[in-house]
């Protein structure tokens, strides 16, 4: 029975580190809920590409503060701009690989000129670019953040500062 016990979870444990993580695809109406929510959450939306050299660069630093702020109201969103058909071939295994552990997904739309000004008003559509905001207070960064800067722009919207 005890053997049974440790193979039942040896095989779920193996399951969990092996299974796939959840991408959804959105295109920016679908997509476009998660810019506006009005709830006691802190929202960090990250957008980025497996293809962007300081995105990829960036990212420990979402998923640092998403682990730091983990038993807090706060939500990390890793918005890839990927196309959807590289989601299987190259944003699983890239999220794998970089043992990304934020909520990852993929807003896929092609008419970018209509939905980039819906993001911010102010930005060109360059990558990386990020919306941190708490119901009304919000700000936007066109960047990409090094050592304290994301946690310093966080902290700026972040109403529980202790």
């Amino acid at each position: 029975m005890l053997l049974h016990l440790f193979l039942l979870g040896a095989l779920i444990q193996g399951a969990q580190q092996t299974a796939e993580p959840d991408v959804p695809v959105y295109n920016f109406e679908q997509f476009e809920p998660y810019l506006h929510k009005n709830t006691d959450t802190t929202y960090i939306v990250n957008f980025w590409a497996s293809w962007c050299k300081p995105c990829i660069q960036e990212l420990p630093l979402f998923d640092s503060l998403a682990m730091e702020y983990r038993d807090k109201k706060v939500k990390v969103l890793l918005v890839s701009l990927d196309f959807a058909e590289k989601k299987d071939p190259v944003v699983i295994p890239f999220i794998k690989k970089k043992q990304v552990k934020s909520q990852v997904m993929i807003m896929d739309d092609p008419d970018a000129d209509t939905w980039i000004s819906k993001v911010d008003s102010s930005w060109s559509g360059a990558i990386p670019a990020t919306v941190i905001y708490h119901k009304d207070k919000r700000a936007f960064y066109e960047k990409s953040f090094h050592g304290s800067e994301l946690k310093d722009a966080f902290l700026k919207i972040y109403p529980n500062k202790n």
